[in-house]
């Protein structure tokens, strides 16, 4: 009886009526997403950079093994093709919306959370060196700060080290997936199911993966990538 009216409830049927229902829940995801652009164009704090703090800066300016674009096509557009098939096999529009509104809710929340952090700690990324002075002549002012003549975009971005962003969209936006598919295939149903394991636990591989390459790829101190997992530890729970 229960697959039926699960069954009755589609896009075409529904959707308006759930949308409107949570209207303010989407609302306040614009809103998120508003603070977040604010969040990445505004400059983060300079802070103080010493001639004998760049020892530990000077490691290659790399680029990205992850590329910044390919971050939200797997945290937030894999998971909702995931979400898509689920509903055409079971036809349950609001178990579609909920779980797009939750993972949105996610990702989104770490992301205001990861760039207020980055803007007001302003740690320099392990190749500051490189990205202050990409001819490799350091200059210094009376107090022993650094004078940057690298492009103002690249050093902008050498000041947002801490927490790592990669790693936090990952875990948050596969970190969610995996808290979806453990209930849709009732991983702990108590009938030890270790392939059912495996399903959940994959993500969460790739998530760490990615953050591993951030400190591979020295845009990170390995401290940035454990706050960034750690930073979305109950983000996915508590959507």
């Amino acid at each position: 009886m229960r697959e039926v009216q699960l069954g009755s409830h589609t896009v075409k049927s529904h959707g308006l009526t759930v949308a409107r229902t949570h209207l303010h829940d989407w609302l306040i995801l614009v809103l998120l997403m508003l603070i977040e652009i604010i969040l990445y164009t505004i400059h983060p704090f300079y802070r103080f950079v010493g001639k004998d703090m760049m020892n530990d800066l000077k490691y290659p300016f790399k680029s990205n093994t992850v590329p910044v674009w390919a971050v939200p096509v797997y945290s937030v557009l894999l998971p909702i093709v995931i979400f898509l098939v689920v509903y055409f096999r079971r036809r349950d529009v609001y178990d579609l919306h909920h779980a797009i509104l939750g993972l949105l809710f996610s990702v989104l929340v770490t992301a205001v959370i990861t760039d207020a952090i980055k803007n007001a700690v302003g740690r320099p990324r392990p190749d500051f060196f490189w990205r202050c002075f990409p001819d490799g002549k350091d200059v210094y002012d009376m107090l022993g700060n650094v004078i940057c003549h690298g492009d103002k975009n690249v050093i902008k971005e050498g000041h947002k080290s801490f927490p790592s962003g990669h790693t936090s969209w990952s875990f948050a936006g596969l970190g969610f997936l995996s808290l979806y598919l453990s209930g849709k295939i009732k991983v702990f149903d108590r009938r030890g199911h270790i392939a059912k394991l495996c399903i959940i636990f994959f993500p969460l591989l790739f998530a760490t993966l990615v953050g591993i390459s951030r400190v591979d790829d020295y845009w990170h101190h390995w401290q940035d990538v454990f706050a960034g997992g750690l930073l979305v530890l109950c983000t996915p729970i508590s959507s």
